[in-house]
């Protein structure tokens, strides 16, 4: 915890805290940052100091340049879990300070969770990939073309993504998986599947409702039993805006001033397979773990998740079966991001190495930071 000093300190300044600019709130951060470090830090067997004090000093500066208020890490190598920590501030109006243990909404990144899901039901023979969606989600319409799990899975469907700001910042509370399915269901496909990419989050409501189908339990219990427990993911849920949360970070935006502001409200419970879940950076880089480890699927499955598909012209998408897949350094990276109403986050793997990068921050619109990020500290990394 800090010291009362520092923590007077703190008191003082928060008085102009929402005002501030994003150069002098980032050196209040970094403040708190190094002083935080040292009694968070959850340092492991494995991480050899001056590769930790290299990527601490890495992290610092990205915290600076972006002016990012609450930021925590994770780094798994070996399929270990080597360290974790947190900076900054989960909460900047009551000063409390970021760490291991904070969550995070996790964006985009709920999307490798549905599809490992999804494959792990193709694998006990539940679900045929490239059968109509409609045998395991009735509720989805036929549409003018045919619609398949690989296609949902690759965003290649023809499902379209948020048509406008209102509905990506609904704060409308649905029930269930398939009542979400509402928001667009009866929209036609916007291109004939397999023919181009286009990333679509509602898309995985749609094998949200499959996972559903295919296994006759609710996506949400299907997920914990057959993913979280399995990979000892003690903290990753649903992110209900209802629920008390314990460690749930707050989320801020900043304006074209550089001021920065509270997130707009926003409930994720139409696109929880897509989008709606949180967790801590541990958790996160335990489900890596038991990816890589073959906790959750067969290897010949991962293989198939972790190859780039094609459209139908024969265009690399860089897109596997719900995850990104890129050559770096002559080695595979497999990675998601995740950016929504109070957070970016980062998901970064090098399969080869045993390797995971975990990144989130409590700002909206610094993916990109995050994910230069997560290279970075990968290459800081013992070879």
């Amino acid at each position: 915890m800090l010291d009362s000093g520092r923590n007077a300190l703190m008191l003082d300044s928060g008085r102009k805290m929402m005002r501030l600019s994003v150069k002098p709130l980032a050196s209040l951060l970094i403040a708190v940052l190094l002083a935080s470090s040292a009694v968070q830090a959850q340092q492991r067997p494995g991480l050899p100091p001056e590769k930790l004090a290299k990527i601490e000093k890495a992290i610092s500066a990205q915290v600076s340049k972006l002016g990012i208020p609450g930021l925590s890490a994770a780094v798994v190598l070996d399929r270990k879990l080597l360290w974790s920590n947190g900076y900054g501030l989960s909460d900047v109006e009551n000063y409390v300070p970021a760490k291991s243990s904070t969550a995070y909404r996790l964006g985009s990144i709920s999307k490798p969770v549905t599809a490992t899901a999804v494959m792990q039901l193709a694998e006990r023979g539940k679900i045929d990939l490239d059968a109509p969606i409609q045998k395991y989600c009735p509720a989805f319409p036929q549409k003018q073309w045919q619609v398949t799990a690989r296609l949902l899975l690759g965003h290649l469907s023809g499902v379209r993504h948020y048509k406008d700001d209102s509905e990506f910042e609904s704060t409308r509370h649905y029930s269930s998986v398939v009542d979400g399915l509402a928001m667009f269901k009866d929209d036609p496909l916007g291109f004939e599947p397999g023919t181009k990419f286009g990333y679509t989050t509602h898309g995985y409501a749609v094998l949200g409702c499959a996972v559903e189908g295919a296994s006759g339990m609710s996506f949400p219990d299907y997920v914990r039993d057959n993913i979280f427990k399995p990979a000892a993911m003690n903290r990753m849920r649903v992110d209900n805006v209802a629920d008390i949360i314990p460690n749930r970070a707050q989320g801020y935006v900043k304006t074209q001033r550089g001021e920065l502001r509270n997130s707009g409200l926003a409930d994720t419970s139409y696109k929880i397979p897509g989008g709606g879940f949180i967790s801590t950076v541990e958790d996160l880089a335990k489900f890596a773990i038991a990816m890589q480890s073959g906790t959750l699927v067969k290897k010949e499955t991962l293989d198939q998740m972790w190859r780039s598909l094609k459209t139908s012209d024969g265009k690399d998408t860089n897109y596997g079966l719900g995850w990104s897949v890129e050559t770096r350094n002559g080695m595979k990276e497999v990675h998601h991001g995740g950016a929504q109403q109070r957070v970016s986050t980062f998901l970064y793997t090098i399969p080869e190495k045993g390797l995971a990068v975990v990144l989130m921050a409590n700002l909206e619109n610094v993916g990109g930071g995050l994910q230069s990020l997560c290279r970075e500290i990968a290459d800081i990394l013992p070879q």
